[in-house]
C-alpha cells in the first residue's frame, strides 16, 4: 500500500480529458492570422496549430500574450527578445497531449484592459477555438511576460475556472484583477536589479499561494551580482494547485540567464510547470 502511494505521489497531475465541442469535426480555422469583433472592436490574433492535427485528439491551448510595445508577430517569430512562442514548441514537441497555440494582440500594443475588454477578448477566443477545434478543455494555460504577464496575471483572478495554469514572468498588475479568489496553478518569475516592482510581484504569488492553500514560506532572493537565480516550489498546496516563484539576479528580460550559461531557463521552467498537467 505504502509503496502504492508513492507512485501516485510521483504521477503528473491528470485529469481525464475533456473533449470540446469542436472535436470531431473538420477543422474550419487554420494557422496563420484571424480577426475577431469583440465589443465592436476588430481584434487580431496568429493561430500554432500542429503540422499534424487531428480533430479527433484533445490539444492542449496555451496563450502566448506580448509584452507593451509588442505584437503578436514579435511573439510568434521570436523578435524584440522574445523566443517564438516563449520557446515551448521545442519543448512540448516530444509529449503525448498535442499543443495548440494563441497570440492575440493587445489594444495600442499592451493590455490596459479597460472595462474588462482583454479578458472578453480571451473568453471569446476560447469559445471560439473551443467550437471549431479538438481542444483538451482542461488543459489551459497563460504565458506572458511584462504587461503580457500582467494579462496572465488578469485571466487568473477573473478565469480560474477555465485556465489550468498561468506564467507570469516579470509582470505585475497593470491589467487589473477582478475576482482573484479562487485557485489557479501559478508560475511566476522576478529579477531583482531594475526589473518592475518586485514588491507587487510577490504580492501576487502570495494572493495565490493563499488561494491555493499553500504553506507559507520564507523564500531567498540571489545576491546582486551572483548571476544566479533561486527556485522555490510551494509546498502544501492544495492538490492540482501548485505554486512555483522564481527570483534571479538581473533586470527586465524576457530571456533571463544565469552568468555562464549560453539559454534562458525561463521557457524550460515554464514547460515545466505547464508540462506536469496531463
Amino acid at each position: 500500500m505504502n509503496l502504492i502511494l508513492t507512485l501516485l505521489c510521483l504521477l503528473p497531475l491528470a485529469l481525464a480529458a475533456k473533449p470540446s465541442p469542436g472535436c470531431g469535426k473538420t477543422p474550419t480555422l487554420h494557422g496563420g492570422n484571424h480577426t475577431l469583433l469583440v465589443n465592436s472592436k476588430l481584434r487580431w490574433l496568429l493561430l500554432n496549430l500542429p503540422e499534424s492535427y487531428t480533430p479527433t485528439t484533445p490539444h492542449r491551448l496555451v496563450f502566448t500574450l506580448h509584452a507593451m510595445g509588442g505584437n503578436s508577430t514579435m511573439v510568434a517569430n521570436g523578435e524584440g527578445g522574445y523566443l517564438p512562442w516563449y520557446g515551448l514548441p521545442a519543448l512540448a514537441s516530444n509529449t503525448t497531449t498535442p499543443t495548440i497555440y494563441v497570440a492575440p494582440n493587445g489594444l495600442d500594443r499592451g493590455w490596459a484592459n479597460r472595462e474588462g475588454e482583454d479578458i472578453t477578448l480571451i473568453s471569446d477566443i476560447v469559445k471560439v477555438l473551443k467550437d471549431n477545434l479538438c481542444i483538451d478543455e482542461n488543459l489551459l494555460f497563460s504565458v506572458g511576460f511584462s504587461y503580457g504577464a500582467s494579462m496572465s496575471y488578469a485571466i487568473a483572478c477573473s478565469l480560474a475556472k477555465d485556465f489550468r495554469a498561468v506564467s507570469m514572468q516579470s509582470g505585475g498588475s497593470m491589467s487589473g484583477c477582478v475576482g482573484g479568489t479562487e485557485p489557479i496553478a501559478v508560475y511566476g518569475q522576478h529579477g531583482i536589479d531594475g526589473d518592475l516592482n518586485i514588491t507587487t510581484a510577490r504580492r501576487i504569488r502570495d494572493q495565490f499561494a493563499q488561494n491555493n492553500g499553500c504553506q507559507l514560506e520564507e523564500t531567498r532572493s540571489p545576491a546582486l551580482g551572483s548571476g544566479a537565480h533561486v527556485k522555490v516550489e510551494y509546498k502544501g498546496c492544495k492538490e492540482g494547485y501548485p505554486v512555483t516563484w522564481i527570483e534571479y539576479d538581473g533586470g527586465h528580460t524576457p530571456q533571463p540567464r544565469d552568468r555562464g550559461t549560453n539559454g534562458t531557463w525561463a521557457a524550460v521552467e515554464t514547460w515545466k510547470f505547464f508540462g506536469q498537467f496531463k
